[in-house]
Parts: structure tokens; C-alpha cells; sequence
């Protein structure tokens, strides 16, 4: 029986950067020769997937959050936010002295005060990252998950998908849930800072999950087929909709709980793993 995996990208496939375990690429790739179906599904814009998980080689990808899928040059999945939802949300961080990133399909767009607030924490991270590697033997250019941006005046409001913030206050997440009210879906993003909160915004209804069922009913399968692998909260849905749910074994353990069948971390061949587990391999 041909199944179908939905793999997130940053914590699944890469450790947050272009570290990739060699057993990853080669479970990915030997799945799609035994005649299975494999996605990309992750929070980043199409435009801002890094090549190495690119070359890797898939079926297909779900990207901003379930936003937006492509199946080869193909967009069969389109929701961009409504104007006046965007300018709410940049409203509600200009407010609160809030950095934040836009995403549109193509690409990641930055607020004026990222760069400067994030160059002492991304250096900081790079050095620890690189000693980790190499004391792991792994190959990889040690990066941080925040994106590869262009200056916020550059962006087509139309096509904005999603919102990444970054604030020096830890309730963030919570307080822009009670203000920008059930319009939107705000949720812990996957950066992992020292201190303050991380947290995506998109619409309410459109989430991984959403854009999964959308993909499963073009291609003509069912959901109890599919297989859906994660560790971050914008996984959630995906565990919802999909027949076989996975943590990473680098979940948080609230995700883990709720997706009840777990592998081991991302570099630890957690999707390797996942896929012998489940004869895909």
C-alpha cells in the first residue's frame, strides 16, 4: 500500500539550519523508491526552505504554515491573509515595540529592528552550534531557524501568509492571542531565544492540518493513510488530520503526549527511525 508522509522541516529533517542526519536523506529517498509518497510540510515560506533540505528530494510541500502547497510547478494551495488582517497584526506590534518577520510564498520579509536585536544572540548560537556538531562528527553549516529576510518596505501586502514575532516580553504569545482575538491562530514559534517569547500568527482555520486534508483530496488519498512527523506547535493540526501521527523525540513533551507515537531527536535518526517503524523502508 502506497502511504503518504508529511515531514516538517526545522527540529524534523534539519536541526534548525542545514544540519541533516545522512540517515534522514537516505530514509527520504528510499522511501520514494519503494513507491511512497513523501511532503515537505513546515511554518517557513516556499522561498526561504533551505537547498540541502530541497535536494534531498520530494513530492511536494506545504509551506508558510499551510498557506501555501505546491505539487511540482503547481500551487494548489493559496491563502493569503486579507489586507486588513496584515495590518492589524503589524498594527498590534507596533503597539508593543514588537520585531516581527512577514512571509509571503516567495519570501521572508523583516521589521527594521531584527538584525540589530538578533546579531549578538545569532553569533552566540553559531559558535555552540558548530562545537555541537563537531563533537558529533556531523557535517553542516551551523545556523540558526530564523529567516533569510528582505527589508519589510519591500513586501506585497496581498500576499503575506503568515507573521513571526520576536518580543522581549515572555506572555507574548498569550496577549497578542487576547487582543488580536479569534480571527487568528497564535501559536509558540520554533526560534529558540534566551529569553522573551517567539510566536507565529496566521488565520484561524489555516494551519498545517487545513492545507494536509487540501493536498489529500487533490491527490485523490485518505488521511488514515497519511503519516504526519513533527516537533514544533504548528504540528499540532497536522497530528489532528493524519492517520499516524509522530513527535521527534526533541518535541516538547506536551507534543509528544499528543501525538502518542514518538522516535528519537532529529540528528539521533529520528525520521529514519520513524519510517523503518512504520515499513516505509
Amino acid at each position: 500500500m502506497t502511504r503518504i508522509a508529511f515531514l516538517d522541516v526545522d527540529g524534523t529533517i534539519a536541526e534548525h539550519g542545514s544540519t541533516i542526519a545522512p540517515s534522514t536523506v537516505t530514509a527520504i529517498r528510499r522511501a520514494r523508491a519503494n513507491g511512497h509518497l513523501v511532503w515537505l510540510c513546515t511554518g517557513r515560506a516556499d522561498g526561504d526552505i533551505h537547498p540541502d533540505v530541497r535536494a534531498i528530494g520530494f513530492d511536494g510541500a506545504i509551506s508558510n504554515a499551510g498557506a501555501y502547497a505546491t505539487s511540482g510547478d503547481e500551487l494548489i494551495v493559496e491563502h493569503p491573509m486579507p489586507r486588513a488582517d496584515v495590518a492589524a497584526i503589524e498594527t498590534y506590534f507596533e503597539a508593543h515595540g514588537i520585531h516581527y518577520f512577514l512571509q509571503t510564498h516567495e519570501a521572508v520579509f523583516a521589521s527594521p529592528g531584527i538584525e540589530p536585536m538578533m546579531r549578538e544572540y545569532v553569533r552566540e548560537r553559531l559558535a555552540k552550534r558548530a562545537a555541537e556538531l563537531a563533537a558529533r562528527g556531523l557535517d553542516g553549516e551551523p545556523t540558526t531557524s530564523i529567516p533569510r529576510a528582505r527589508p519589510l518596505a519591500e513586501v506585497d501586502r496581498g500576499r503575506v501568509a503568515k507573521a513571526v514575532f520576536i518580543s522581549p516580553v515572555a506572555d507574548t504569545v498569550a496577549h497578542a492571542g487576547a487582543e488580536l482575538g479569534e480571527r487568528f491562530h497564535v501559536i509558540p514559534g520554533s526560534i529558540p531565544l534566551p529569553g522573551g517569547s517567539n510566536g507565529e500568527i496566521g488565520l484561524a482555520g489555516v494551519t498545517k492540518g487545513s492545507a494536509i486534508l487540501e493536498v489529500l483530496e487533490h491527490l485523490g488519498l485518505d488521511p488514515a493513510d497519511a503519516i504526519g512527523i513533527g516537533d514544533s506547535w504548528n504540528d499540532v493540526e497536522m497530528f489532528q488530520v493524519v492517520g499516524t501521527p509522530v513527535a521527534m523525540g526533541n518535541a516538547p513533551v506536551e507534543l509528544q503526549r499528543l501525538a502518542g507515537r514518538v522516535t528519537t531527536a532529529v540528528l539521533d535518526d529520528g525520521v529514519h527511525n520513524a519510517f523503518a517503524e512504520l515499513g516505509l523502508l
